[in-house]
């Protein structure tokens, strides 16, 4: 990881994602520490979960405009982990090396006072999203020197615009592709949980509907940090977030990431660490390669090469490269089992089942006096 990040010191505010992504392997029962994972595709129960691994990255977008993310840390989350937890701990790991203060962006799954708790001594200003139905807090009011202070003020329920408080800013810019968009931000909010922590809050609006299909439902941000940009930056620096979606579906699609299936997670792991390290070979190749498109693609000019087209070109400049490894040489027939050596049969592993543990009622008998 510090050869990823030796590229990034030029960069005055680094923007660096996270996220994380399943990899299924219902069929592995002797692979242990499986999980249920989201699934999309094959499913048991009629329930969007399967059994198989998840694993955490976080990334670099090098580039304004473009699907180029690089990866820095691809790490898989194991049964006692969680996707926050990890999240966590990665992003410690990366500031710990970079020598400026990245802008993180995090989907609505981290927008929560359990990953503002866990941040709160790393040194990165966050920018989150929340989900629709997060109920917030507003800062509290002064003490009256009886009783104990209030931790929270008036309640901001983001579904229930009854409970909005004045908004600190508004903003309405033309955006190409989305038309108007309002940008209305309050100050000084709270998850419950983490009170200590305030927020900024945006609410970004699309006015109209979307050319091609229904009208865009409100998006809520937030921003944890230092100096807050300006309210049209944090709406462009979000939706370059999705740049680390593109990388997972690279990295399945055409890295063939899911191809391979190992017995051990430290295999696993080890295939997988070979992702970023593809996928960085392929950005520092692509001001190298020749455009080569299929006869249904158009041309792409230097500064347009996707991942996925640069990948399709790099057939020539593996050619005139070469292997480091020799030649294959001829050994002859293996001797294969020796007679009468026992076989061990590998060990069958359940699939870890995660779940909020609750207590159960105690049932005690009264006492009669």
């Amino acid at each position: 990881m510090e050869l990823y990040i030796d590229q990034m010191l030029d960069i005055e505010r680094p923007l660096i994602p996270g996220d994380h992504t399943p990899k299924p392997r219902p069929e592995a029962k002797t692979l242990c520490d499986r999980s249920y994972v989201h699934s999309t595709g094959k499913t048991i129960g009629n329930k969007p979960v399967i059994p198989g691994h998840d694993y955490s990255t976080i990334a670099w977008i090098p580039e304004e405009k473009g699907s180029w993310a690089l990866p820095l840390t691809h790490e898989r989350i194991t049964s006692f982990d969680t996707p926050i937890s990890k999240a966590a701990a990665q992003l410690e790991l990366v500031c710990q090396l970079l020598p400026v203060r990245p802008i993180t962006v995090w989907d609505s799954e981290y927008g929560c006072a359990s990953f503002v708790v866990q941040t709160a001594h790393i040194p990165a200003d966050q920018l989150m999203r929340l989900r629709p139905n997060r109920c917030l807090w507003g800062a509290p009011p002064a003490d009256q020197g009886k009783g104990r202070p209030k931790i929270h003020g008036d309640k901001f329920k983001l579904s229930d615009s009854n409970t909005w408080s004045e908004p600190r800013e508004q903003l309405i810019i033309e955006d190409p592709q989305l038309g108007e968009v309002v940008l209305t931000r309050w100050s000084n909010l709270h998850f419950r949980q983490s009170p200590s922590h305030s927020m900024e809050v945006i609410r970004v609006s699309v006015v109209g509907k979307y050319p091609h299909r229904r009208a865009l439902q409100p998006m809520w941000l937030c921003w944890l940090g230092q100096k807050i940009p300006s309210l049209p930056t944090i709406w462009y620096d979000y939706r370059r977030r999705f740049a680390v979606d593109h990388w997972n579906r690279f990295a399945k699609q055409r890295l063939h990431w899911l191809k391979a299936r190992f017995a051990t997670p430290e295999r696993e792991q080890r295939w997988s660490d070979l992702m970023p390290l593809m996928t960085w070979q392929l950005w520092l190749a692509r001001s190298v390669v020749c455009d080569q498109p299929r006869p249904w693609q158009k041309s792409l000019t230097q500064n347009e090469m996707t991942p996925g087209r640069v990948a399709q070109s790099m057939g020539a400049v593996l050619a005139v490269i070469g292997s480091p490894a020799s030649s294959p040489k001829v050994r002859g027939k293996s001797p294969g089992w020796l007679s009468g050596s026992k076989r061990n049969k590998r060990t069958v592993y359940p699939v870890v089942k995660k779940g909020i543990t609750r207590r159960r009622k105690s049932s005690k008998k009264r006492r009669i006096s």
